[in-house]
């Protein structure tokens, strides 16, 4: 049934706002009954009222909380009878400063006068923070939204505005009317009402876009606007479905938890997810705001148009997001060569999180709606979004398209369970869908692909088998689980084709592939597309080799190849010495997005290393490794270079800076010095290297200069790049002072986590500084985000890095005695990877400092 709500928002004395909210819910009554249940959190309400239609009204008597619960019973003096009627309420609700529920929004006026916007996010379960609802995802209803607000701000909901008066109470107030929305759940219901500037265009179908930003930087939206304007049509004709609403707006928030949400017709984004700087901005947040808004404008069709039935779906909403903005970005900007960054952004992230013993399956129970916050991570999200590209690929586009529309038009305006996507696909391919992706749904973890080869006259013959992987080394149990595996194989004739696909439904099987000389090797898994790893017999690998290093593997099979291998020897099937080795053979590389990979695993491992005395040695085969490419960018972007080029030369400076290699160093700290004086302003590109190179050999100088360009950076992105590399300083006197800025008034509060991160990222010193932080200040840092998911990223990060099993025992302990519940599976993670980095060092440390000794003297 539809709902009406009118919200009164006044400029009170005391707070910035006070809110007096009515809510009319046109209701049907099905079994006679003189109590009304409903979620509500955080609101008191001051009378209720049912009025059947054609009847009196009945006042109820009395309102009973459940807080734990977060839920209302409105008892009336009388059994309220069969057929419709109307729900009134009226209450008073807190504009809080959670980030959840209606809350409010800290901004600075560009004269630096301090004011408030009121915003909302709502998704999981805290609509019942702003109005007394039935806050599930499959109780859909359309809303009538009124908000009474002072005349000189922007006020926005989910539809285009149809009236807009002056109150008649208070000459300062206008009271602005939306049209109805279509049927929809309560998580995707928004009002922003605050001080914006904005940008417009309309989409090739007629479209009303804009995008809001914060006065007088109107010109930072126009980069999303040509995005959104390119990505409506895009899926129009992706979904075959036309989208539904008449407007769609895209707005930036000062203080906001997740990156974005897609509220319908109404998307909010945080600050630097949205807005773009021509001058200021990087290649890097140009990439990221492309896929943010590709994300949040799928679920309009994806999770808005059609919602999952319930919670334990979640993972379908946001794998399918987080896989199709890739092939909206692709289509909108094809030089990103985005798809190889989707694996090494969110496929190898994935598989890492999920070779752990304390993953859990894609497809979660969710009982109590507070669970709902931990399942929004790199399983949902990530995994999600690898087995869609697997399945994609597995069905082929134009049998995927198809079941997607069947999928759209037949629960459009309801609720779908992942199942009935699995039915439509079905339908459109004739694959067994369901059988398949159940076995990648259901259950945690993935198979370890093992492969061995023989050759008969002219054939190869494969013998492959699958196994659990697990970070601690293949699963070797009785009750082994398998998977359905779809595999594809090439070979070396022509790497970018596949010459086989098969289905691989049992334990082992053998393989026969025709017309292959014994000189071509033969690749598992091209284009790294299956959500598994693999094990090569050493000549297969052997074979496999050189394609590394005359480039004629693609690139996304030299990353799949080092990623594979780096994570066997975490998980001490081959030495971390075959990896290095391995490593070295990248010399030529020119890609970013395999540099990337690349660097990421050396980070993963110079900080395990950062435990023993060579630490200096790992930092030389770094220095060593990245040498080459380094002189061959240069500092200077050359003449025809592309956004991967950029990308590539932050990347491998700061790689070398960090490294301490002198040469960067210099150039670092007289680029630095220019910028400051303001004789040569650095381009955006080179800030983040640049910062970190000069802080991670600075002084105190280097840290107040940093902190002086930060207060007064304009821009979210500037102040964010230099939170995120102020950890970098070595002394320990000066890493203190960055944890206490950490929590200051100059970091936003959602920003405080990234900070934290860096010190605890950078060195041994600083692991241990912010762990301390954590523990001496956690009553206010979870007093912060109330258990969303920043407090889950906030402890991986700071203790993520630990390398010593009595860690893992203080970690666990500190968390029995300080509860945090939305993050309990993020602790057993946590102790989990601090005893397999322990194990890891105990294993291979000797072995390593000894390659990486030998391979520096001199020959005999």
């Amino acid at each position: 049934p539809p709902s009406s709500l009118s919200i009164k928002i006044n400029n009170g004395s005391t707070q910035p706002f006070d809110l007096v909210v009515v809510f009319l819910s046109f209701s049907q009554v099905n079994l006679a009954t003189n109590q009304i249940v409903m979620n509500c959190a955080d609101i008191d309400i001051i009378t209720a009222s049912f009025v059947p239609e054609g009847g009196e009204e009945i006042n109820a008597t009395g309102f009973n909380y459940q807080n734990e619960d977060e839920k209302v019973t409105l008892s009336f003096p009388s059994a309220l009878q069969k057929g419709s009627g109307t729900l009134k309420i009226d209450f008073v609700g807190e504009l809080n400063d959670k980030m959840k529920g209606f809350y409010r929004s800290k901004y600075a006026t560009p004269a630096g006068e301090i004011r408030y916007a009121a915003v909302t996010q709502f998704e999981a379960t805290d609509a019942r923070r702003a109005f007394p609802c039935w806050d599930e995802p499959a109780i859909k209803a359309t809303f009538d939204i009124s908000l009474i607000v002072p005349k000189d701000r922007v006020a926005l909901s989910n539809m285009n505005v149809i009236d807009r008066k002056p109150h008649p109470e208070d000459d300062s107030l206008l009271e602005v009317k939306f049209a109805t929305t279509p049927i929809m759940s309560t998580y995707l219901v928004a009002f922003v009402i605050g001080e914006y500037d904005f940008v417009e265009g309309q989409s090739s179908d007629g479209v009303t876009v804009r995008v809001y930003t914060p006065t007088g930087k109107a010109e930072q939206g126009k980069f999303a606007l040509e995005v959104a304007v390119k990505t409506l049509p895009f899926y129009n004709d992706y979904f075959n479905v036309p989208y539904p609403l008449p407007k769609i707006d895209l707005i930036a928030i000062a203080d906001f938890a997740a990156g974005a949400m897609e509220n319908w017709g109404l998307v909010t984004y945080r600050e630097t997810a949205l807005l773009i700087d021509p001058k200021n901005s990087c290649s890097s947040s140009r990439q990221w705001v492309a896929l943010v808004v590709g994300h949040e404008l799928a679920h309009q069709w994806f999770g808005n148009l059609v919602t999952m039935e319930w919670w334990t779906h979640l993972w379908l909403n946001e794998g399918f997001a987080s896989w199709i903005e890739y092939l909206c970005v692709d289509h909108c900007f094809p030089d990103y060569d985005i798809w190889t960054q989707f694996v090494s952004a969110d496929y190898t992230r994935a598989l890492d999180l999920d070779a752990l013993d304390n993953s859990h399956p894609i497809e979660v129970n969710v009982g109590h709606p507070s669970e709902v916050d931990e399942i929004f991570d790199a399983i949902s999200y990530s995994k999600g979004a690898s087995v869609i590209r697997m399945l994609h690929n597995y069905i082929g586009d134009e049998d995927f398209r198809k079941g997607m529309h069947s999928y759209l038009l037949k629960f459009q305006h309801k609720n779908a369970a992942t199942e009935d996507l699995w039915d439509c696909l079905e339908q459109a391919s004739g694959k067994p869908i369901a059988l398949v992706m159940s076995s990648w749904t259901k259950q945690m973890g993935f198979p370890i692909i093992v492969v061995d080869q023989e050759q008969q006259g002219d054939d190869r013959i494969l013998k492959i088998s699958q196994k659990k992987f697990c970070a601690s080394g293949p699963h070797n149990g009785e009750d082994c689980p398998k998977w359905m595996v779809p595999i594809s194989i090439c070979t070396g004739e022509d790497p970018g084709c596949t010459k086989l696909k098969v289905l691989l439904d049992s334990p082992e099987t053998t393989i026969t592939i025709n017309n292959v000389s014994p000189d071509q090797w033969v690749k598992i898994n091209p284009g790294t597309v299956g959500f598994y790893r693999i094990q090569y017999s050493s000549a297969m690998l052997e074979s496999l080799l050189p394609g590394i290093r005359d480039l004629t593997l693609l690139p996304v099979d030299r990353l799949g190849l080092q990623n594979d291998l780096f994570s066997l020897s975490r998980a001490g099937m081959i030495s971390t010495v075959e990896v290095l080795k391995l490593m070295e053979a990248f010399v030529n590389e020119p890609n970013y997005t395999v540099w990337s990979d690349l660097s990421c695993n050396l980070g993963v491992l110079s900080s395990l290393l950062s435990h023993t005395d060579f630490h200096e040695e790992i930092q030389e085969f770094i220095r060593d490794l990245f040498t080459p490419i380094g002189l061959k960018l240069g500092w200077e972007c050359k003449q025809g270079e592309g956004h991967l080029d950029a990308l590539l030369r932050g990347l491998v400076l700061g790689k070398l800076g960090k490294a301490g290699h002198k040469p960067t160093l210099e150039e670092a700290r007289r680029r630095f010095k220019d910028h400051v004086e303001g004789k040569q302003i650095l381009s955006a590109d080179l800030r983040s290297p640049v910062y970190l190179t000069v802080l991670k050999h600075g002084d105190s100088a280097t840290l107040d200069t940093m902190l002086k360009l930060h207060k007064q950076a304009d821009m979210q992105e500037e102040k964010n790049r230099i939170e995120r590399v102020l950890g970098a300083i070595s002394a320990p006197d000066l890493i203190q002072k960055v944890l206490t800025f950490a929590l200051s008034e100059d970091v936003r509060p959602q920003d405080t986590v990234s900070v934290i991160g860096g010190v605890a990222g950078s060195s041994k010193h600083g692991r241990k500084a912010a762990w301390k932080f954590v523990k001496d200040n956690w009553e206010e840092l979870h007093n912060r985000y109330q258990g969303g998911f920043l407090i889950s990223r906030l402890i991986k990060l700071s203790v993520d890095g630990f390398a010593i099993d009595k860690m893992a025992a203080e970690v666990k302990s500190f968390f029995e005695s300080h509860h945090a519940p939305a993050a309990e599976r993020t602790v057993q993670q946590c102790c989990e990877n601090i005893l397999l980095n322990a194990a890891w060092l105990k294993r291979d440390a000797d072995d390593i400092h000894q390659y990486l000794l030998k391979r520096k003297a001199p020959p005999v």
